[in-house]
C-alpha cells in the first residue's frame, strides 16, 4: 500500500535467508501473523478477543462481528528496533503503533509475552490502541480526547489469569505518577478543551493520568454509574463537553474533591470477568506457505506504507521472491501490492491476475488490481470505459465479501472520478462504507464532503465531527473544525467554500493519500 509520508529505515524484518515460520490466527475481530508458536499465536489470539468482549461488556455494546477484511491485522515483529524503524522518522522510542483504514486497519508490535499475568509494554500499547478502534467503531458519537485517553488507559491496564479469566481497569501505576509529579491539570481542564489550551504548560502534564482517574472514577463508584452514558447523550445532543459535563457531573470543584479522595482509598475496584463470561469465536491457526512466509517482510512495509524510493526497493525483493514461488497465490497477490506501490499498473494487474488464477479468493489481488486500474484510468481519453473496467474488480470484491469497505468506496468513485455525479446508490455505497469503517477519518471527511455537496449541512458536520476531535494530531483536523464553526453559525455559504476549507495544505495533503 502506498504511503506518502514518513520515509522509512531500508530494514528487513528477518533475514531474507532466514527460514520463517509465520503462523496466522484468524477469530472473529483480529488477524494475527507472527514467527511464532502455534500454542502462542493462539494463545495471544483469545486473549485479544476476550480483551475484546470485556470492553463490549462494560460498554454494553452489542454489534456484529466485522466482515473479515475489516478486522484489525495485527503483525508480530521480531523486537521493538524493527517497530521504530516501520514507523519512521520519530519512532525511537516507539513500543508500537496502530494505523486506522478502511479494509486495511493494521497494528504493529514487537513479540508479546503471553504468559498470564500483568501485561507487558508491547501489549499494553497494543491494548490501548485497540480500545481507541473499539470506541470508534462502536459509538455513534465522538469522543472527546479525555474520554478516549481515559477509557483506553482504564481498558489497557489488564491482566489475563490461567483459568482464563480477565481483569480490566487495574491501577495504572505510570498515571499514579503522572498526578503525583506531572504538572497538575484540572477536572474543568479536561470537560472544557478551551480552558485546558489557554493553560497549555511547557512540559508533560498530567492529562493522560487525570483522565485515567476521571474514567476510572465515574466508571466505578457505583453513586456515579451510569453519568458517562449521560454525558456523551447530552454530546450528542449538541451540548458543547462543558455544558454536557456540568449536567451529568456536577460542579467541577467537587468532581476533583471526589477523585482525589478515590485515588486515596487503599484499593480500587477492577472487573474481573470469569471465562463464561466472555463468549469469543473460533480461532483457525494455519502455517503459512514457504513462499508466503519468505514475502512476510515485505508484506508488513507494504501494509505499514512506503514513499517512492522506498517502493521500488522493496518492488525486487518482491519479485526475486515471486520467482521462486510462482504457484503461491498469496505471493502474487503481494507482487501485485508491490508493483502497484512501485508504479507500475501493468505488472500489478498482471500479478494479481495470476493470483486471482490460482485463487479467486484473494482479497488483496482484487483491491490491487483496482488500484491499478483507476490509476491508469486516469491517464486514458476513454475514461467511461477505463474506468468501468476499473470498477469491475471492485464490483467482484463486494460478491466475494459483501461488506468490504473499499469495494463500496470505489463503486462511488468510479462516478467522482470521471466527472459524473454519482448516482443515489453509490452515495448509499459511501455512507454504507463510513458505517462499516467509522475509524477512517478520510473516509469520513470524503463522507462529509459529498453531503456538504447536495446541502444536507447537519449530516456532514455529525461525519465531520470525529475528524475535527480525533484523539490523535491528524492534517483534516482543522478544516474540518472550521467548517463546523461555520454550519453552527449558521453562515456556510456556498458549498464550494466549505469545500475549500476541508482541502488540506499542500504540505499536509499527501499524508492523507493512502
Amino acid at each position: 500500500m502506498r504511503y506518502l509520508g514518513p520515509i522509512l529505515a531500508l530494514a528487513l524484518l528477518l533475514p531474507a535467508t532466514a527460514r520463517a515460520e509465520w503462523l496466522e490466527a484468524s477469530s472473529p475481530h483480529f488477524v494475527v501473523y507472527a514467527d511464532d508458536s502455534e500454542r502462542d499465536i493462539r494463545r495471544f489470539s483469545e486473549q485479544l478477543e476476550r480483551y475484546h468482549e470485556a470492553m463490549a461488556v462494560i460498554t454494553t455494546t452489542d454489534a456484529p462481528p466485522p466482515s473479515p477484511s475489516n478486522r484489525v491485522t495485527v503483525f508480530v515483529v521480531k523486537n521493538q528496533r524493527e517497530v521504530a524503524r516501520l514507523f519512521g522518522e520519530g519512532g525511537r522510542n516507539i513500543g508500537g503503533f496502530y494505523i486506522p483504514r478502511a479494509g486495511a486497519s493494521v497494528a504493529i508490535v514487537p513479540r508479546v509475552q503471553v504468559s498470564s499475568g500483568d501485561v507487558d509494554q508491547s501489549m499494553t500499547i497494543l491494548l490501548h490502541e485497540y480500545a481507541h478502534h473499539f470506541l470508534i467503531s462502536n459509538s455513534s458519537y465522538p469522543a472527546p480526547r479525555w474520554l478516549g485517553e481515559g477509557m483506553a488507559e482504564f481498558f489497557a491496564a489488564a491482566r489475563f489469569s490461567e483459568d482464563g479469566s480477565v481483569t480490566v481497569g487495574l491501577p495504572a501505576v505510570n498515571r499514579y505518577m503522572d498526578i503525583a509529579y506531572a504538572d497538575e491539570v484540572e477536572v474543568e481542564e479536561l470537560l472544557d478543551p478551551d480552558v485546558y489550551e489557554k493553560r497549555r504548560r511547557q512540559r508533560y502534564d498530567s492529562f493522560y493520568g487525570k483522565s485515567w482517574a476521571l474514567y476510572h472514577f465515574l466508571t466505578m463508584e457505583r453513586e456515579r454509574r451510569g453519568q458517562v452514558g449521560q454525558y456523551i447523550q447530552l454530546m450528542g445532543s449538541g451540548k458543547t463537553s462543558r455544558e454536557a459535563a456540568l449536567e451529568a457531573f456536577g460542579a467541577f470543584a467537587d468532581l476533583d474533591k471526589d477523585i482525589d479522595s478515590y485515588l486515596r482509598r487503599r484499593q480500587l475496584v477492577s472487573p474481573v470477568f470469569r471465562p463464561e463470561q466472555l463468549v469469543t469465536g473460533a480461532i483457525a491457526v494455519r502455517r503459512l506457505g514457504e513462499g508466503e512466509a519468505e514475502m512476510m517482510p515485505v508484506r508488513v512495509r507494504s501494509r505499514r506504507g512506503v514513499d517512492a524510493e522506498e517502493a521500488a526497493e522493496l518492488v525486487v525483493q518482491a519479485r526475486e521472491i515471486a520467482a521462486r514461488h510462482p504457484g503461491e497465490a498469496p505471493v502474487l497477490a503481494a507482487l501485485a501490492e508491490a508493483e502497484f506501490d512501485a508504479g507500475n499498473d501493468a505488472e500489478a494487474i498482471a500479478a494479481a491476475d495470476a493470483a486471482l488464477a490460482l485463487d479467486p479468493a484473494q482479497v488483496n489481488a482484487y483491491v490491487q488490481k483496482g488500484y491499478a486500474l483507476f490509476r491508469r484510468a486516469a491517464e486514458t481519453e476513454d475514461s467511461e470505459a477505463a474506468y468501468k473496467e476499473a470498477v469491475a474488480p471492485f464490483l467482484a470484491l463486494n460478491k466475494l465479501e459483501n461488506d468490504h469497505p473499499l469495494a463500496l468506496v470505489y463503486y462511488y468513485r468510479g462516478f467522482v472520478e470521471r466527472g459524473r455525479d454519482p448516482s443515489e446508490t453509490a452515495v448509499l455505497a459511501l455512507e454504507r462504507a463510513a458505517d462499516l469503517a467509522p475509524f477512517d477519518l478520510g473516509l469520513r471527511l470524503n463522507l462529509a464532503s459529498q453531503q456538504i455537496s447536495d446541502g444536507q449541512f447537519d449530516r456532514a458536520r455529525s461525519n465531520l465531527v470525529p475528524v475535527a476531535y480525533s484523539p490523535h494530531d491528524n492534517p483534516m483536523a482543522e478544516g474540518a473544525r472550521a467548517v463546523i464553526e461555520r454550519i453552527d453559525a449558521g453562515t456556510q455559504g456556498d458549498p464550494e467554500e466549505l469545500l475549500a476549507l476541508l482541502a488540506p495544505p499542500p504540505e499536509r495533503a499527501e499524508a492523507i493519500d493512502k
